[in-house]
């Protein structure tokens, strides 16, 4: 078994709208970035781990190694919702902890267009359903909600209403907040798919998607890739004085499900999850929310990041308010988080975002952000949810050597 996983070599995309590009363009663009990146080839890697969501019955991964190369390695296809590319990284981490493998490599890729809301209805163009089961006694669980509704941007205003009715700090304009920090940072990181800064008049002037998210409050749909070539600590070894240098230590992966709550048949519960993740990535890491130097979190809504700064230990529990009425989360504060512009303006091509996640955190560890560098960043996390399924959580390190 190896004693450590690492972060050879990250890559992605600049996430947009790529009409005059397939699926499989952007897929070898970030695989064949990523492999540049950490100084190997195809031919040194052992497993493929390849996540889409929208294209998971398609093999694209097996695709991919048809376009960059194929030499006969194991290939798994992911499908996890809006956790599906890094449970593609975690898939590259289980081979190689478990000694199968001592280099792996992650890809998260997708193509979305302009689709409209996620979970609610689509053309018959558009991809099917992504989670609605129907057995003897019906649906597993009501997708309706409190207010019946089956759309996310619906469900996560509904839970961000939820920790602004428990703590009164938290008003329209804390969520906003949110969102004019995230437009704010995007306008330094050239692979964001919008680049735009607006003032917080602005974003509380937008039109109303589902209260308290405005339309520049939501996270845009598009295209997109990123990977990650992941080495074991021994492999590592071998490689060059500059490949350790610039390695980036993986302390904690860790992938978690929906446990039963009370409610949470009705109403999906959005927090737990991601609670049950970052506790576990904490004491795997031996690290704490305080030695924490950026973070890259879920905010397909204002009112979703908001809700996981407390869920992730960044804030005192009930602080949230407090926490971005501070400025603490802004790329200048105490704890700089979505400093890529996160989904918000970055954009969110479902099956690219969770390895995307992990190459902007990997990037300032490594002192390689460029204009939006957080100077001497030693320790990031990396988090994405997807809602009714998982939640990922990566603990990233920078390199003693």
């Amino acid at each position: 078994m190896s004693d450590s996983v690492w972060i050879l070599g990250a890559s992605m995309t600049r996430f947009a709208r790529h009409a005059d590009r397939d699926l499989l363009d952007l897929a070898s663009e970030a695989a064949l970035g990523a492999l540049e990146d950490g100084g190997v080839s195809v031919q040194d890697l052992d497993v493929l781990a390849c996540g889409s969501l929208f294209a998971a019955n398609a093999g694209v991964g097996q695709q991919l190694l048809g376009q960059i190369g194929q030499t006969g390695i194991s290939v798994y296809n992911v499908a996890n919702a809006c956790a599906t590319g890094a449970t593609a990284v975690r898939v590259g981490v289980m081979a190689i902890r478990s000694g199968e493998a001592s280099m792996a490599l992650a890809v998260g890729a997708e193509k979305m267009g302009k689709m409209g809301l996620l979970g609610g209805s689509r053309g018959p163009a558009e991809p099917p359903k992504v989670f609605e089961p129907e057995g003897r006694f019906g649906s597993v669980r009501s997708v309706e909600g409190i207010l019946g509704t089956k759309t996310m941007p619906g469900v996560f205003a509904q839970a961000g209403m939820r920790y602004a009715h428990d703590h009164p700090d938290v008003g329209f304009e804390q969520f906003a907040k949110v969102a004019h920090k995230n437009h704010q940072h995007s306008t330094l990181n050239p692979l964001a798919q919008y680049r735009k800064e607006f003032s917080l008049d602005e974003i509380k002037a937008s039109p109303m998607v589902a209260y308290p998210n405005t339309l520049l409050m939501c996270c845009p749909t598009g295209d997109g890739a990123a990977a990650a070539v992941l080495v074991s600590g021994e492999r590592l070894r071998t490689l060059s004085a500059d490949q350790r240098r610039r390695a980036v230590k993986l302390s904690a992966s860790v992938l978690t499900s929906d446990p039963y709550v009370e409610g949470g048949q009705a109403q999906p519960d959005v927090n737990t999850l991601t609670r049950n993740a970052a506790c576990a990535a904490y004491e795997q890491a031996g690290v704490a929310p305080e030695d924490l130097d950026l973070v890259e979190l879920h905010d397909c809504f204002a009112s979703a990041e908001l809700l996981h700064y407390d869920n992730l230990g960044l804030c005192a529990p009930g602080g949230a308010g407090d926490f971005i009425d501070s400025g603490a989360p802004y790329r200048h504060g105490a704890l700089p988080v979505n400093v890529s512009g996160g989904l918000i303006s970055k954009g969110h091509p479902i099956g690219a975002t969770g390895v995307a996640n992990i190459y902007e955190v990997a990037a300032h560890l490594r002192g390689e952000a460029g204009e939006r560098q957080i100077p001497d960043a030693r320790v990031g996390l990396a988090h994405v949810i997807g809602l009714g399924s998982s939640c990922c959580v990566h603990i990233l390190e920078r390199s003693a050597a």
